[in-house]
């Protein structure tokens, strides 16, 4: 980052955040174009890694409102890929093959997002901001929303849908961190981290308020917002009295642990086998 004004274009985007800068100051747009550029060649990210194991992830509020400002600057345009047409106001990324990512048509990734080298993106979707790690699989219809960060050695099953978190600027975005298994048609939203190793069966769903329940001791421990490393998570029910009687309302149940005793793929296959989790 060394070589980027970062505090200058910070100081800048948020005067222009605020109002103070009107948007056709050209320091303003310099700011916001450099920073969304510096985004799209992987030199600056929305959240930082924890600087210690089991930390926190950092999100940099400034780099969300440059986006929503680069936003606000552009208007939409003909986009031309081969025979396809689009009308947007941001451009797709370029030049992949030198950065040694591999992407199936029509997948797409936006201006402004990041793929490590490694990455193979099927027919599925990146937004800007979105970063995904060296080695990730976003496979078919999987969806990685704006300024989600994706880790390395992840597996995004056909029709996963990770949420952005554009808006408010300060707030986490999804993070699903190294060595993760998302299954098919699983949701992951609202700031939700997923820590390392994690297996999501087919179908889970978690939100800000969806109820995790770890039920691997002799009690249930319900939690939200986070799934511990290496947890094996399926779809689960717990029943909710409302006036009109008891329902069923949907939760994420915690009901294993991947091995570390094992790679990567063995381990999975193990969990699924194990626990009997649909992928």
């Amino acid at each position: 980052m060394g070589e980027y004004p970062i505090e200058r274009w910070r100081e800048t985007i948020e005067a222009g955040w605020s109002g103070a800068t009107p948007l056709d100051d050209a320091a303003l747009r310099g700011a916001v174009e450099g920073t969304v550029a510096a985004l799209d060649a992987g030199d600056l990210r929305v959240a930082s890694p924890p600087a210690t194991p089991g930390g926190e992830w950092v999100t940099h509020a400034w780099i969300k409102e440059a986006i929503l400002l680069y936003f606000r600057m552009r208007v939409s345009e003909p986009v031309r890929a081969g025979d396809l047409e689009f009308f947007d106001k941001v451009p797709l990324k370029r030049d992949l093959a030198a950065t040694g990512v591999r992407v199936v048509p029509p997948g797409v990734a936006r201006y402004g997002s990041f793929l490590e080298k490694g990455v193979i993106l099927m027919p599925g979707y990146v937004n800007i901001g979105a970063r995904v790690g060296e080695g990730t699989m976003v496979d078919t219809w999987a969806t990685v929303g704006s300024c989600a960060q994706v880790g390395a050695r992840v597996h995004l099953s056909g029709g996963v849908g990770i949420g952005g978190v554009l808006e408010p600027p300060q707030a986490a975005p999804v993070i699903i961190e190294d060595d993760c298994f998302i299954g098919s048609r699983a949701i992951v939203v609202e700031g939700v981290r997923v820590r390392a190793g994690a297996v999501l069966g087919a179908g889970v769903v978690l939100t800000a308020s969806t109820v995790v329940m770890d039920v691997r001791g002799a009690e249930a421990v319900e939690t939200r917002g986070e799934i511990p490393e290496r947890a094996v998570v399926i779809p689960g029910y717990r029943p909710k009295k409302f006036p009109a009687g008891n329902f069923g309302v949907p939760c994420a149940l915690i009901i294993g642990t991947r091995s570390e005793s094992t790679d990567r793929k063995t381990s999975l296959n193990d969990a699924l086998r194990e626990y009997g989790v649909s992928a």
